[in-house]
């Protein structure tokens, strides 16, 4: 049977990668390391999750791993790397997400750290709670669009230990601002469930979801966690340093049905 779908294989898709990057992310190349060359070993080491020193062994007449850092160090300048990778993110958009009322989603992504940071690195080094045994991160925000149930990323933020959570939304929704999106509903994740982030997400009246994080052993969100069914209520959020804050909740009821061999009600909270 034949079809009249264009299909996008893979070196087509590289291709467009490559030449997007390309476009927006110019790096000094010289001698062999050509800057396609670049892209298309960070593009394999990326996608197969591999080391930049692997790739350049398992692939033939390619620039060496010490080549390639030395045209990534030329790139020392953050702020303009991350400005050059928003360019290329919005540089390529389907036209279905052009305009309109989207339902809009933030992530909050953090990559263990071990070591000692560099004057260079200390202000992105984030702490967190322990996680593949170490409390440093490097830290990024992502702002997509959910369409179809798929994402397209349209901006991302790399985060600093200075940045507060209001301050890291704030800014991601100013880099989309130009694209003229409406919010339909802004999708966070559980990182955002605090005081400050829901205070200001109802003085703007922006439709919310994010997820509550559970706590306590009987007060708490985890006294909501009762029953045989979902329902929704109201809650109470309460910081010593930043106050309160009251917001519906809803509470689902799921089954495991043997799921990773587990059975019995999960329950979910969200704040909306």
């Amino acid at each position: 049977m034949t079809t009249t779908t264009p299909v996008l294989t893979d070196s087509k898709t590289l291709n467009e990668v490559v030449n997007c990057l390309t476009e927006n992310i110019p790096i000094k190349s010289q001698g062999k390391c050509e800057q396609k060359n670049i892209f298309e070993i960070l593009i394999r080491a990326a996608t197969q999750k591999d080391s930049i020193e692997n790739t350049t062994k398992v692939l033939k007449n390619v620039p060496t791993s010490n080549d390639i850092r030395y045209h990534l160090d030329k790139y020392s300048d953050l702020a303009s790397l991350e400005e050059n990778l928003n360019k290329a993110l919005q540089s390529r958009l389907p036209d279905g997400i052009q305009k309109g009322q989207h339902k809009i989603a933030i992530d909050f992504n953090l990559i263990p750290y071990y070591g000692e940071p560099s004057q260079e690195e200390l202000p992105y080094i984030y702490r967190s709670q322990a996680k593949s045994g170490t409390c440093s991160f490097y830290a990024y925000a992502t702002v997509y669009v959910i369409k179809k149930n798929k994402r397209v990323t349209l901006a991302i933020k790399a985060v600093q230990q200075q940045n507060t959570l209001v301050a890291i939304i704030t800014y991601l929704l100013a880099l989309i601002e130009p694209l003229n999106l409406k919010i339909e509903r802004l999708y966070l994740d559980r990182e955002f469930f605090c005081v400050p982030v829901i205070r200001w997400l109802q003085a703007l009246d922006i439709p919310f979801e994010m997820p509550a994080i559970i706590r306590g052993k009987h007060g708490g969100t985890r006294q909501l966690i009762r029953g045989r069914r979902s329902y929704k209520t109201s809650y109470t959020l309460n910081s010593d340093k930043y106050g309160s804050v009251t917001f519906p909740v809803w509470i689902v009821c799921t089954y495991k049905k043997g799921k990773r061999r587990e059975n019995g009600r999960e329950f979910f909270i969200y704040a909306v």
